[in-house]
């Protein structure tokens, strides 16, 4: 009935979630418990945290069988830097700044090189 997803779908869509969780972690804090000790915020981030990593472990485990360590990791900044700059921009009220596409550009090229094996294979099947 259900269509069964590829582990590299599941993989990516588990990161996305728990990137969510793990980017309000480390910066909503600097917003929104500005005034509070840094201990409150630690043990809040650490509360967001524990959803970041309920999702963030399966997902490594499942894409690991499907996805090479490095091709894991740079996955994981892929979504890491997409969840970042609308939640800077859209949270934080960071302006946009075009070192955002810079950044980005350096990660498509990790992506490139790390996926090159790959893509190499798949082209020449």
């Amino acid at each position: 009935m259900w269509p069964t997803l590829s582990p590299v779908v599941v993989s990516v869509s588990l990161l996305l979630v728990s990137n969510v969780f793990m980017t309000f972690a480390w910066y909503a804090h600097l917003k929104e418990l500005n005034n509070k000790p840094w201990i409150i915020a630690a043990l809040v981030s650490w509360g967001i945290a524990l959803f970041e990593y309920l999702l963030q472990v399966p997902a490594n485990r499942i894409g690991y069988g499907e996805l090479s360590l490095g091709q894991l990791k740079i996955l994981q900044e892929v979504i890491t830097l997409s969840v970042f700059i609308p939640f800077a921009f859209f949270y934080m009220k960071e302006p946009l700044r075009l070192d955002f596409l810079w950044a980005g550009l350096c990660i498509l090229g990790a992506v490139f090189f790390i996926f090159r094996p790959t893509i190499v294979q798949a082209l020449q099947s």
